[in-house]
């Protein structure tokens, strides 16, 4: 079958597909499917996950609304505001989200170790028949009951296996996993993969090691925040009924609260005060009905400000009820007169909503996405000197 191309925010698309794959679709959520009227048809529009998916034979491609290295800024942003606010990630805007990232990838992670690959020291324990590094005492004895050899040691190997190079190897194996790849791409990542031998894989299910910023290993830090957006990524394999499903996608609604939130908090740091992201709270006296707005502020004078951060691919008419019933509530547990909802759209004018008997202000914010990531800042800039005014 032909791939089908899906635009977040567009009409949704009629679609022959069977019924396991309307159901596969909907099932996993990676799509609006509902029965084109009279018709065998299904209409099919994208929801708000980003990436490309494949159902038994039939491949998806999910493109974002925004640009997809404005995409890639919002999610690296939310991360490493520091990195990626005076670093970008040249994409090819004309492929879909995995091809794009891949491509960049290869680039960042080849001039990355074309001075090869990079050595650190790493602690490791084993049982040797030399002395080496300093005996662990403990482990002699429990293990070997007296017996002189084999020496449990700990020592310092100067070595390529370290979570640098490992890191970089996870995320060349999880491209390779991708389907809708090209076979340059895929080449590519082949011989990257060659590269890290001696380097140990990460398995499925295993952390990703952590690594620290530093003047050795700064070459490698391009593809290393790149590399961590990637393994970000929901890459998964499942069955729905007879079918095979797989893909690698993103939430765009998590991506833009996350963005929001870390943004914000940047840009009130001078102010003073601390911010919490995803701020724990019981609307309960009992403590049983949990609620996480995404964004409070405290200032230094016990000043606060709430927020939350609503994605929307095609924002309806107004703004939906339910978040505004939402943010009162946060309002009502914190003690709040006003509180803030800050939505993906243009350039509407904020809206402010009175609460009848409640006293509460809820006001109404768009951010326009498509502005480049150093206006794209400003703007929320100029949010947060709203927010605390």
């Amino acid at each position: 079958m032909e791939p089908l191309t899906l635009t977040e925010g567009e009409p949704a698309k009629a679609v022959r597909l069977s019924n396991a794959e309307a159901e596969a679709l909907d099932v996993a959520e990676l799509a609006v499917v509902t029965r084109a009227p009279g018709s065998d048809d299904w209409l099919v529009a994208a929801g708000t996950k980003v990436g490309v998916v494949r159902v038994g034979s039939l491949q998806i491609s999910i493109r974002p609304k925004i640009s997809i290295e404005r995409l890639v800024f919002l999610m690296g942003y939310a991360t490493k505001p520091k990195f990626w606010r005076d670093h970008s990630v040249r994409l090819d805007v004309e492929s879909d989200l995995p091809e794009a990232l891949a491509h960049a990838f290869t680039r960042l992670a080849g001039r990355a170790i074309e001075q090869g690959l990079l050595q650190g020291y790493r602690t490791v324990d084993d049982s040797l028949p030399v002395l080496r590094g300093r005996i662990r005492v403990r482990d002699q004895i429990s293990r070997r009951y007296g017996v002189g050899l084999p020496l449990e040691m700990t020592y310092d190997d100067f070595t390529v296996d370290i979570a640098e190079n490992q890191i970089l190897l996870a995320t060349t194996i999880r491209l390779l996993r991708m389907n809708g790849l090209s076979a340059t791409v895929r080449q590519r990542l082949q011989r990257l993969r060659l590269q890290f031998a001696g380097v140990t894989e990460v398995r499925r299910g295993d952390l990703v090691p952590s690594w620290q910023a530093t003047r050795l290993n700064t070459r490698y830090h391009p593809a290393l925040h790149l590399a961590a957006l990637i393994l970000a990524g929901d890459s998964f394999e499942q069955r729905v009924g007879d079918l095979e499903v797989s893909g690698f996608v993103f939430d765009m609604w998590k991506i833009y609260e996350d963005f929001v939130s870390v943004a914000l908090g940047e840009a009130m740091a001078p102010l003073g005060g601390s911010a919490s992201l995803q701020h724990r709270m019981h609307l309960d006296e009992a403590d049983q009905v949990q609620m996480r707005p995404d964004f409070v502020w405290t200032g230094f004078d016990g000043r606060r400000v709430v927020v939350d951060a609503k994605y929307k691919a095609e924002k309806p008419v107004g703004f939906p009820q339910a978040d505004l019933y939402q943010l009162l509530a946060y309002c009502t547990v914190l003690g709040l007169a006003e509180g803030h909802l800050v939505y993906a759209a243009g350039n509407e004018r904020a809206v402010e909503h009175t609460v009848r008997g409640a006293g509460v202000a809820i006001t109404c914010h768009t951010l326009d996405l498509d502005q480049p990531p150093d206006q794209l800042l400003e703007l929320v800039a100029e949010l947060a000197e709203v927010l605390v005014a």
